[in-house]
């Protein structure tokens, strides 16, 4: 048996990594941005910064030959000061599209969050090495899909048989931005959010920038999607909206106009898809802002709790029913220009009775089942005949 000095050490780099906008050198190893350094300095956002460094959708890819990966990896713990442990994050290895292996990193930085008092501290941890044997011999197309839930720097790919960058797929490039929902909040793994559900059935080259709490209708995401070559683009609006309590009415309307604006700086004439927000029971008739349900937390489970008032919907502020409307006013009337402009109302992703069925296990995020059902409607009407995104329409 070959020992690891025998091994191939491939430099982590853009050529076999798909998925990520930039890449950051550390001291200690190389880590995925979902967001361009130019992005990012204009974060002031905690909750973001950490969002868009957490690689949901990002996998290395490449051909080898090789029957044994090794990857070294600095995983980032989150820990919830009162809320039960959280699940270590899942890597998926990929033979010619087909599950192979999974692993996860089970020590690492650990970043300690208090939500009662809005302070967060990091203790630095180390290097896990991921193994992945036994896989078939012979020329092939492998992916490891990074955690979608946990920051990772990858330190090194080592394997017995020398690295090639992939072939071209072939596949459109979708590009998605959304909110923990799209990002992947309670999937358990990073293949089974619903967006990479959906591309799977749909044939497409994923680029997720579902950021959790970070669909909030920034200029520089704006900017960083219209920089981005994709064929298809989808943004899906509104949890984050509401419970942020993030802007008004008067505010929303023009924020979204202008967002749109700059996609279509850089893509004139990709299909566009703009998502309104799917069932969430507590923000329906109700505004933000969101807070933790800390009697929840002493009962062991993660929950959130809608803290507005819906007396003040009638001065403006923000509901999930409000802007399903408004956004479906807003597409209707740019497509009218905008022939290449689709609408999609997240009530048909997953409604009342979908959440009677299968209520969101925190009130606000949807579990792997949910994750499944979302991206098989998503896929129908999207890629499906007839679908904004199906071939003879692009």
């Amino acid at each position: 048996m070959t020992t690891r000095h025998d091994w191939t050490t491939t430099p982590i780099s853009a050529d076999i990594l798909r998925g990520a906008l930039d890449l950051e050198r550390t001291e200690r190893g190389v880590l995925p941005h979902r967001l361009p350094a130019r992005a990012r300095r204009q974060i002031t956002d905690g909750q973001l910064a950490m969002a868009e460094s957490q690689p949901s959708g990002v996998r290395l890819a490449f051909r080898t030959r090789a029957t044994a990966v090794e990857l070294d990896v600095v995983a980032t713990k989150r820990v919830y000061v009162g809320a039960p442990p959280r699940p270590d994050g899942v890597y998926e290895l990929l033979v010619d599209g087909r599950l192979a292996g999974r692993a996860s990193a089970h020590d690492g930085d650990t970043l300690t969050i208090d939500m009662s008092a809005g302070t967060a501290q990091t203790r630095p941890g180390p290097i896990e090495t991921l193994r992945f044997t036994g896989l078939p011999d012979g020329e092939k197309d492998v992916e490891i899909w990074l955690p979608h839930d946990e920051t990772t720097l990858l330190v090194a790919l080592c394997t017995d048989a020398p690295v090639r960058s992939p072939r071209p797929s072939g596949r459109p490039v979708w590009l998605h931005h959304g909110s923990s929902i799209s990002h992947g909040s309670n999937a358990t793994t990073p293949t089974g959010t619903w967006p990479a559900l959906a591309a799977a059935s749909g044939g497409a080259e994923l680029v997720n920038m579902g950021f959790g709490g970070g669909a909030l209708l920034d200029p520089f995401t704006a900017r960083a999607m219209r920089d981005t070559p994709a064929d298809l683009l989808s943004v899906k609006i509104g949890i984050n909206i509401v419970n942020a309590d993030l802007m008004r009415l008067r505010a929303f309307g023009p924020a979204v106009h202008g967002f749109l604006d700059t996609l279509r700086d850089g893509h004139p004439t990709a299909p566009l898809l703009v998502i309104s927000p799917i069932c969430c029971p507590i923000h329906e008739s109700t505004p933000g802002p969101l807070a933790p349900d800390f009697t929840a937390m002493s009962e062991g489970r993660v929950g959130f709790k809608a803290t507005g008032d819906p007396a003040e919907v009638a001065a403006g502020k923000l509901t999930l029913t409000v802007i399903r409307d408004e956004l479906a006013r807003i597409v209707g009337e740019r497509a009218a220009t905008d022939p290449h402009l689709h609408h999609l109302d997240g009530l048909d992703l997953y409604g009342a009775d979908d959440h009677a069925e299968l209520p969101l296990p925190d009130d606000l995020h949807p579990d792997p089942a949910t994750h499944r059902r979302i991206a098989e409607r998503f896929a129908r009407h999207a890629f499906g005949r007839g679908g904004p995104f199906a071939p003879q329409a692009r």
